[in-house]
């Protein structure tokens, strides 16, 4: 794989620290900012860097990586598709699923790949888990909280709008970290029959909130909060036995599953970046050309983008474009 990066933010820094670790051909980053780029290119032995997106659109790069904000990712994403390139997409994939059905066709169209980069479906504790589902019996309530205060708030409260917080960016607390807690739900079940948002609402951006997916035997709390802080815990209970995360699903690599009976067991995977797993998979499924994966993937995508946009909307939260 040929990779730009399209981006120099939090989240990009996260990746180059265990991009290394992932077999790539070529590794090249845009940005805005020469000096930024310049910078991190030389930090992390990166052989090529543009400031102009054209010119990157232009190269002989394969696959892009797009880590901008929100609301930027459906016109960097089309651009590069129609460009020819394979798209890693940064959660949330795009701000609508109107947005995400013509990304798709577009993909379709050029025979290219999108891929929405979500830790959660590739970490190992999550594939655990799937397969012991099964011990837990008939589920029943499965309970995800993701609350973490945001330094950002603070400036929030005294009257900036930083971009997480923007419903022009396509901010809020169920796009930043509820999505995680969605993805998590529907990797497992699928598509719920219905959904219900319950937020805290300042100046037209949900701060927190809890979403209520109705599944026909069971159902799912999930909370996602970053004006408030509490241990980030993820159970599934069943008839017969519990599985308890103490961590975020983005980064899970243990879990304890206790059956009715009293046994219970711990499973504890290897302490990698939680970017490794993902980029890893997708240098796979990307250069063995294994559309059928990255289909499946999209599916779960496409439920998730429909239940944020019903959601939000909802609670009457609009963003750039929206009615």
């Amino acid at each position: 794989m040929k990779l730009g990066i399209v981006g120099s933010g939090m989240i990009v820094k996260d990746l180059l620290q265990t991009i290394s670790q992932i077999s790539l051909e070529k590794l090249a980053i845009y940005g805005r900012n020469l000096n930024t780029v310049r910078q991190l290119a030389a930090d992390h032995n990166i052989s090529e860097m543009f400031t102009h997106y054209e010119e990157m659109l232009a190269s002989d790069l394969d696959t892009l990586y797009i880590a901008l904000p929100n609301h930027l990712h459906f016109s960097f994403t089309k651009q590069a598709l129609l460009a020819g390139k394979n798209i890693i997409l940064e959660k949330p994939i795009t701000s609508n699923y109107a947005e995400f059905i013509e990304l798709c066709e577009i993909a379709r169209t050029q025979n290219k790949m999108l891929l929405e980069a979500v830790t959660v479906h590739y970490l190992p504790a999550y594939q655990k888990i799937k397969e012991k589902l099964t011990a837990l019996g008939q589920i029943k309530i499965v309970n995800l909280n993701y609350s973490q205060y945001s330094s950002r708030y603070d400036r929030f409260k005294a009257g900036e709008v930083p971009p997480v917080f923007d419903p022009q960016k396509s901010g809020g607390a169920l796009m930043d970290l509820n999505v995680y807690n969605l993805h998590f739900a529907v990797g497992l079940f699928g598509a719920p029959q219905h959904c219900l948002y319950l937020a805290n609402i300042e100046r037209n951006i949900d701060t927190s909130g809890v979403v209520l997916l109705d599944y026909p035997q069971f159902k799912v709390i999930c909370i996602g909060a970053k004006d408030c802080a509490a241990p980030v815990t993820l159970s599934i209970q069943g008839d017969k036995g519990n599985i308890a995360v103490p961590m975020p699903a983005n980064a899970m690599n243990c879990f304890t599953l206790t059956e009715n009976n009293g046994h219970s067991e711990t499973f504890q995977f290897e302490e990698r970046h939680r970017m490794f797993y993902e980029f890893q998979r997708f240098v796979e499924i990307i250069d063995s050309g294994d559309h059928n994966t990255a289909q499946q993937m999209l599916a779960i995508s496409g439920i998730v983008c429909q239940l944020t946009e019903q959601a939000r909307k909802q609670q009457g939260i609009l963003f750039a474009g929206e009615k």
